[in-house]
C-alpha cells in the first residue's frame, strides 16, 4: 500500500519488501527479516491477496519469496438451452509465485531479480509460464538522488489448455457410415505477458531529524499500452507517521487510475526490537470508482 499511495512511483525508492514487485534491486536495502501481507477487494469484486517475506543473508545478499493471488467470484454456468444456470458454477484465478534475490555491489549500486511462475485458471482450463524481472538502483553523488530501472515480466507466452477445450464432432454430418464422433480440441492462441519497463528517480526534498519529504517519479513503457508517468510524495514524521499522495498514469489518455492518497504507521512492539508496519492507500479509478488497500508487515 505504500507504493500505491505514492502513485506507483516506487522504482527508485530506497526500498522495502514491496520492492520485489516494483524493482527487485531495492530489496537489497532490507537489513532484517521482513514480512508483509495484503488482502483487499479489487475492482468488480475481484479479490487480491499477497504474502511475501525477505531475509538478508550476510555477505551474500537478500533473498525474498512471495505469492500473489487474484480471484474472481464464482458465477453460474449458463448455456443457450439453460440460461438460468445448469447447476454448476465456474470461477477464475491467477497465481504467481516469486523468488527474489538482491545484492549491493557497492554502497551506491545494487541489482536484483525475480524468477516467477505464473498460472492462470478459468474453470477447467489453465495456462502456465515462467517470467523474469531485472532491476538496478544507483545512488548518485548529487544530493543522494536515486536512479532506478526495472524490466518486469520478461518471459514466455500463455496458452489456455484443459478439458473445456475438448469436444466431439462429426467431420461429415451429411454422409452416414463414417466415424460420427471424433474427439477434437479447440486450439487457443497464445498471448504474451504484460512486459513493463520502468525508469525512475527519487530523492529527499526535506530531511531533518523530525521530518522527511521524499519524492518519486517513474516513466513507464509497457508493451500493451501507451507510455505514462507516475509521481508521488511521502512525508515522514519521526519515521513513525507517514502521509502520502501521488498521481498514476499522467499523460496517458483515457486512463482511469489517477489520484492516490494514503498513510502509514511504524510502531515498535513492546519489549522487542520488532517493528509493526501498517500502510493504507486510496486509489481513484474514475468511472470504476476506487480501491482501498491495507497492508500489514513486521520487521523482526
Amino acid at each position: 500500500a505504500r507504493a500505491t499511495a505514492m502513485g506507483n512511483a516506487f522504482t527508485a525508492m530506497d526500498g522495502d519488501i514491496s520492492s520485489m514487485f516494483w524493482n527487485a534491486a531495492g530489496l537489497a536495502n532490507v537489513q532484517r527479516l521482513e514480512t508483509m501481507f495484503v488482502n483487499y477487494d479489487w475492482l468488480a469484486g475481484v479479490g487480491f491477496q499477497y504474502l511475501g517475506f525477505a531475509i538478508p543473508i550476510r555477505r551474500v545478499g537478500v533473498l525474498g519469496f512471495s505469492v500473489t493471488s487474484l480471484t474472481v467470484p464464482d458465477d453460474k454456468v449458463r448455456t443457450v438451452t439453460e440460461p438460468e444456470g445448469t447447476g454448476e458454477y465456474w470461477g477464475a484465478h491467477d497465481l504467481a509465485t516469486n523468488l527474489s534475490f538482491a545484492r549491493k555491489l557497492s554502497d551506491k549500486f545494487s541489482i536484483g531479480g525475480n524468477i516467477k511462475f505464473i498460472q492462470q485458471t478459468i474453470w477447467h482450463s489453465h495456462a502456465n509460464t515462467f517470467a523474469l524481472d531485472l532491476g538496478a538502483l544507483f545512488i548518485t553523488p548529487f544530493k543522494g538522488i536515486r536512479l532506478g530501472a526495472s524490466l518486469a515480466n520478461y518471459g514466455g507466452e500463455l496458452r489456455m489448455m484443459g478439458r473445456d477445450q475438448k469436444l466431439s464432432v462429426d467431420p461429415d454430418p451429411i454422409n452416414q457410415g463414417n466415424v460420427e464422433f471424433i474427439n477434437s480440441l479447440y486450439e487457443t492462441d497464445a498471448f504474451p505477458l504484460p512486459l513493463m519497463f520502468r525508469v525512475g528517480l527519487s530523492g529527499e526534498l526535506v530531511s531533518t531529524k523530525t521530518f522527511r519529504l521524499t519524492y518519486g517519479v517513474d516513466a513507464l513503457h509497457p508493451n500493451d499500452n501507451t507510455e505514462a508517468v507516475n509521481a508521488g510524495l511521502e512525508l515522514a514524521v519521526g519515521e513513525t507517521f507517514f502521509l502520502r499522495g501521488g498521481h498514476a498514469n499522467l499523460f496517458r489518455e483515457n486512463a482511469e487510475e489517477g489520484l492516490t492518497l494514503g498513510g502509514g504507521l511504524r510502531y515498535r512492539l513492546w519489549r522487542t526490537q520488532s517493528i509493526l508496519k501498517i500502510d493504507y492507500s486510496y486509489v481513484d479509478f474514475g468511472r470504476l470508482k476506487y480501491v482501498n488497500r491495507v497492508s500489514i508487515g513486521i520487521i523482526i
